[in-house]
């Protein structure tokens, strides 16, 4: 069976024509499912996405309301409250709109973090300008209440928060005064007023006090580590309104002086430690002897009672006798209470007639 020329031209475009709308037609099929799908998106319940439409986000009112802010701070960083999508889902977008999702759990990094450079420890200067490295960890958190300045206020907030603590950190290592020895400096100054207005002493006091002031031991800034911590949380609660971070805690772990000087330290503190424990053992050998001292008084004090009373009682029982029967009883009373006593004896003198005789 032939067919004509026509009917094979005809069949050919036919032909063509359902393969073009074929193609077509899967195409926009795909084109539709992929669209829809990407439109559909999930919220985990440790994160929150915000919405934005062709680079816009859905304002809501202004956002420093509650966040410890100055009023420099406030006019620097007055970001606006934005529409928080919570956790779950599924959600839906336009195409043409983009979800931004960040993590509200609670990190942790370290103090050496910094893109930018490697490092292992950060570097401070004392009060007597003694370079310390200094390491610990901050423990952060991004505000669910403060999105803006997070993801459109500045373009890495970590990075600005870490160098804002450091900063701070810094700051309060240079100018750190132990407090017990300020209380003692404030008690300086105060006996150094009283006695110049005596004129006595005025200046031996000023240079007890100059003294005290001059310089910060590096032992002041280890013993006063939850101090510093604390002072560090308090400087930085305005990053929820800076950068949208909340600041958990502030771990300062170490702060080492260099090894010429940690070894002179360790020399001091053994010494301390040393004259620590010999006061220790003097104090304790002193108390023992003083409570070995009284009580040998109190056993002497016992002894002497137990031989005195005998004496007592005989010296009231010959008052009784003299009183009651007079001389002669007293003397007949003498008389007999030798005749025990001659027993016991080897040679008797008598004075008045200078007998001399033996019992």
């Amino acid at each position: 069976m032939t067919f004509s020329s026509d009917a094979t031209e005809t069949f050919q475009r036919g032909s063509s024509v359902f393969f073009l709308v074929g193609l077509m037609m899967g195409v926009g099929f795909y084109a539709a499912l992929k669209v829809l799908v990407g439109c559909l998106y999930t919220v985990r319940p440790d994160q929150r996405a915000v919405v934005t439409t062709f680079g816009a986000v859905k304002r809501l009112g202004a956002g420093s309301d509650g966040q410890v802010l100055s009023d420099d701070e406030r006019e620097r960083y007055e970001y606006p409250q934005v529409e928080v999508i919570g956790p779950g889902g599924p959600y839906f977008k336009l195409p043409w709109q983009r979800v931004h999702k960040v993590s509200v759990a609670t990190q942790t990094v370290d103090l050496t973090w910094d893109p930018s450079k490697a490092q292992s420890t950060i570097e401070a200067v004392t009060k007597d300008n003694l370079t310390t490295g200094v390491n610990g960890q901050i423990r952060y958190r991004i505000s669910e209440n403060n999105l803006y300045p997070y993801l459109f206020g500045v373009e890495s907030p970590l990075e600005h928060v870490m160098g804002y603590f450091v900063s701070v950190l810094r700051e309060r290592i240079a100018n750190f005064v132990d407090p017990k020895g300020q209380s003692l400096l404030a008690d300086a100054v105060a006996e150094t007023e009283a006695i110049a207005g005596t004129g006595e002493g005025d200046i031996e006091s000023k240079s007890s006090a100059v003294e005290l002031s001059e310089g910060v031991s590096i032992n002041d800034l280890r013993k006063n580590l939850p101090l510093l911590n604390q002072y560090m949380e308090e400087q930085c609660r305005s990053t929820t309104g800076r950068y949208g971070i909340e600041l958990d805690a502030a771990l300062i772990t170490e702060i080492d002086p260099p090894a010429e000087v940690d070894r002179a330290l360790s020399a001091i503190n053994s010494t301390r430690n040393q004259v620590a424990a010999d006061i220790s053992t003097a104090r304790a050998d002193s108390e023992q002897q003083i409570t070995m001292s009284a009580r040998a008084v109190e056993i002497a004090t016992n002894n002497a009672q137990a031989e005195v009373a005998p004496l007592h009682e005989l010296a009231g029982t010959l008052i009784s006798i003299k009183s009651e029967g007079g001389s002669d009883c007293l003397k007949a009373y003498l008389r007999n209470l030798r005749v025990p006593l001659f027993k016991r004896t080897e040679r008797i003198y008598q004075t008045e007639s200078k007998i001399e005789g033996k019992a």
